[in-house]
Protein backbone atom coordinates (compact mmCIF):
# COMPACT_ATOMS: atom_id res chain seq x y z
CA UNK A 1 0.00 0.00 0.00
CA UNK A 2 1.39 3.39 -1.03
CA UNK A 3 2.16 5.87 1.73
CA UNK A 4 0.94 8.89 -0.28
CA UNK A 5 -2.66 9.20 -1.48
CA UNK A 6 -2.01 11.55 -4.39
CA UNK A 7 0.45 13.98 -5.96
CA UNK A 8 -0.66 16.80 -3.66
CA UNK A 9 0.39 14.76 -0.64
CA UNK A 10 3.78 14.07 -2.27
CA UNK A 11 4.24 17.81 -2.83
CA UNK A 12 3.08 18.66 0.70
CA UNK A 13 5.56 16.19 2.16
CA UNK A 14 8.59 15.64 -0.08
CA UNK A 15 8.19 18.94 -1.91
CA UNK A 16 7.90 20.90 1.31
CA UNK A 17 11.02 19.14 2.56
CA UNK A 18 13.01 20.17 -0.53
CA UNK A 19 11.76 23.73 -0.11
CA UNK A 20 12.82 23.74 3.54
CA UNK A 21 16.28 22.45 2.63
CA UNK A 22 16.66 25.17 0.03
CA UNK A 23 15.62 27.84 2.54
CA UNK A 24 17.90 26.50 5.28
CA UNK A 25 20.67 29.08 5.84
CA UNK A 26 23.26 26.36 6.48
CA UNK A 27 22.33 23.53 4.11
CA UNK A 28 20.73 25.52 1.27
CA UNK A 29 23.96 27.17 0.04
CA UNK A 30 25.85 23.90 0.40
CA UNK A 31 23.28 22.00 -1.70
CA UNK A 32 23.40 24.74 -4.34
CA UNK A 33 27.13 24.04 -4.78
CA UNK A 34 26.04 20.88 -6.66
CA UNK A 35 25.40 23.18 -9.64
CA UNK A 36 22.77 21.02 -11.26
CA UNK A 37 19.07 20.58 -11.95
CA UNK A 38 17.55 17.34 -10.67
CA UNK A 39 14.13 16.07 -11.62
CA UNK A 40 12.50 13.45 -9.43
CA UNK A 41 9.82 11.53 -11.30
CA UNK A 42 7.64 9.63 -8.85
CA UNK A 43 5.20 6.80 -9.38
CA UNK A 44 2.48 5.51 -7.07
CA UNK A 45 1.27 8.25 -7.08
CA UNK A 46 2.51 10.04 -10.17
CA UNK A 47 4.24 13.30 -9.27
CA UNK A 48 7.26 15.28 -10.37
CA UNK A 49 9.58 17.62 -8.45
CA UNK A 50 12.34 19.56 -10.22
CA UNK A 51 15.05 21.28 -8.21
CA UNK A 52 17.59 23.84 -9.41
CA UNK A 53 20.74 24.02 -7.32
CA UNK A 54 23.12 26.69 -8.62
CA UNK A 55 25.88 28.49 -6.71
CA UNK A 56 25.18 32.16 -6.09
CA UNK A 57 21.51 31.84 -7.07
CA UNK A 58 18.35 31.16 -5.18
CA UNK A 59 17.27 27.58 -5.41
CA UNK A 60 14.10 26.67 -7.21
CA UNK A 61 11.70 23.83 -6.44
CA UNK A 62 8.95 23.18 -8.99
CA UNK A 63 6.04 20.79 -8.44
CA UNK A 64 4.59 19.15 -11.52
CA UNK A 65 5.64 20.30 -15.00
CA UNK A 66 8.67 22.59 -15.01
CA UNK A 67 10.44 24.73 -17.57
CA UNK A 68 13.76 23.78 -15.97
CA UNK A 69 15.80 21.33 -18.05
CA UNK A 70 17.13 18.56 -15.79
CA UNK A 71 20.74 17.44 -15.92
CA UNK A 72 19.88 14.41 -13.77
CA UNK A 73 16.56 12.55 -13.66
CA UNK A 74 15.75 10.02 -10.97
CA UNK A 75 12.63 7.88 -11.33
CA UNK A 76 11.22 5.85 -8.44
CA UNK A 77 8.10 5.08 -6.46
CA UNK A 78 7.26 7.89 -4.05
CA UNK A 79 7.57 5.35 -1.22
CA UNK A 80 11.21 4.69 -2.19
CA UNK A 81 11.93 8.43 -2.00
CA UNK A 82 10.18 8.62 1.36
CA UNK A 83 12.18 5.68 2.75
CA UNK A 84 15.37 7.23 1.36
CA UNK A 85 14.83 10.44 3.34
CA UNK A 86 14.18 8.34 6.43
CA UNK A 87 17.65 6.84 5.88
CA UNK A 88 16.31 3.43 4.92
CA UNK A 89 17.44 3.12 1.27
CA UNK A 90 20.90 2.32 -0.02
CA UNK A 91 20.99 4.18 -3.34
CA UNK A 92 23.56 2.02 -5.17
CA UNK A 93 21.62 -1.13 -4.24
CA UNK A 94 18.28 0.48 -5.18
CA UNK A 95 19.72 1.45 -8.57
CA UNK A 96 21.09 -2.06 -9.09
CA UNK A 97 17.68 -3.56 -8.21
CA UNK A 98 15.82 -1.18 -10.52
CA UNK A 99 13.97 0.55 -7.67
CA UNK A 100 15.61 3.81 -8.77
CA UNK A 101 16.29 4.58 -12.42
CA UNK A 102 18.69 7.37 -13.26
CA UNK A 103 19.81 9.37 -16.25
CA UNK A 104 22.53 11.98 -16.42
CA UNK A 105 25.70 12.31 -14.35
CA UNK A 106 24.54 10.53 -11.22
CA UNK A 107 27.98 11.10 -9.68
CA UNK A 108 26.83 14.68 -9.02
CA UNK A 109 23.94 13.40 -6.94
CA UNK A 110 26.04 10.79 -5.13
CA UNK A 111 28.50 13.57 -4.31
CA UNK A 112 25.78 15.11 -2.15
CA UNK A 113 25.83 12.10 0.21
CA UNK A 114 27.44 13.96 3.14
CA UNK A 115 24.76 16.67 2.98
CA UNK A 116 22.01 14.09 2.63
CA UNK A 117 23.15 12.50 5.89
CA UNK A 118 22.70 15.88 7.57
CA UNK A 119 19.27 16.34 5.97
CA UNK A 120 17.81 12.95 6.94
CA UNK A 121 17.05 13.90 10.57
CA UNK A 122 15.35 17.06 9.32
CA UNK A 123 12.91 15.02 7.24
CA UNK A 124 11.93 12.97 10.27
CA UNK A 125 11.57 16.17 12.31
CA UNK A 126 9.38 17.71 9.59
CA UNK A 127 7.08 14.67 9.62
CA UNK A 128 6.83 14.77 13.40
CA UNK A 129 6.12 18.54 13.41
CA UNK A 130 3.39 18.04 10.82
CA UNK A 131 1.80 15.31 12.93
CA UNK A 132 2.57 12.69 10.27
CA UNK A 133 3.60 9.87 12.59
CA UNK A 134 1.80 7.59 10.12
CA UNK A 135 4.75 8.14 7.78
CA UNK A 136 7.41 7.28 10.34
Amino acid sequence: MARFRDAQEVYATLGAFFGALDADPELGPRFREADTVIRYVYRKPDAQITIRMAPGQEGQVDFGPSTLEPEVTMTMDADVAHRFWLGKVNVPFAIARGQIRTSGPVAKVLGLAPLVKEAIPRYRAQLEAAGRRDLL
